[in-house]
């Protein structure tokens, strides 16, 4: 989330994951709404959101890519709304925008866990290097969008962030392939990642 962000060089770009936020914005805002109504803490929703993905994780360890599947697609929502409902219970501050976050980067290094003890137990070294190989992709993706935003800089651009991931790997979990979604993350991740460096050191060298 945006809350707590430190003054940046350039003004906030639209990322995909902002668009996708507006555009159902109608749906969400309404879901949130209720959801204050009910009581339920924004933290609540990110702990649980945690959770689910680590009983998907145990699945996809186990092979089960179906139901882990489901439950990933299931907990997608569910990191939508937490942002959403603080948003609406007015408790949007830096505290519950740290959690988000790192709750966000342990759900996905736990479901690529789950996968890498599934090939591991199979044997199956060349996806466990995919997974290796998406697993610090992801991560640098995080961290070089954090380290960037704590120097003053933007760097909310390339052409795999979290969001892209969810959508390439939830599907791909539920038909059973998710080699395919690997292959597409290990290398595209890592390339989001040398995106926002080139793109933080741009905006270096124009403002020094």
């Amino acid at each position: 989330m945006s809350n707590g962000e430190p003054a940046n060089h350039l003004s906030t770009l639209q990322t995909f994951t902002d668009w996708v936020r507006q555009a159902f914005s109608f749906i969400l805002n309404p879901i949130a709404n209720y959801i204050v109504k009910l009581g339920i803490h924004p933290n609540t929703l990110t702990i649980g959101g945690l959770t689910g993905n680590m009983i998907g994780a145990y699945y996809l360890s186990q092979g089960n890519f179906l139901l882990g599947g489901i439950i990933i697609l299931l907990m997608g929502p569910i990191d939508a709304l937490d942002g959403a409902t603080a948003r609406a219970k007015g408790t949007v501050n830096p505290w519950g925008a740290f959690i988000d976050s790192t709750t966000d980067r342990w759900s996905e290094s736990v479901i690529l866990l789950g996968l890498l003890v599934h090939y591991t137990t199979n044997s199956e070294t060349q996806s466990a290097v995919l997974v290796v190989l998406a697993l610090i992709g992801s991560l640098m993706v995080s961290y070089s969008r954090a380290r960037a935003e704590a120097l003053g800089f933007k760097a909310n651009v390339g052409v795999m962030t979290r969001l892209e991931r969810y959508l390439v790997l939830a599907p791909a979990l539920l038909f059973g392939y998710p080699l395919i979604a690997l292959w597409i993350m290990a290398p595209l991740a890592n390339i989001t990642a040398v995106q926002r460096i080139l793109h933080v050191r741009k905006q270096w060298h124009k403002h020094k």
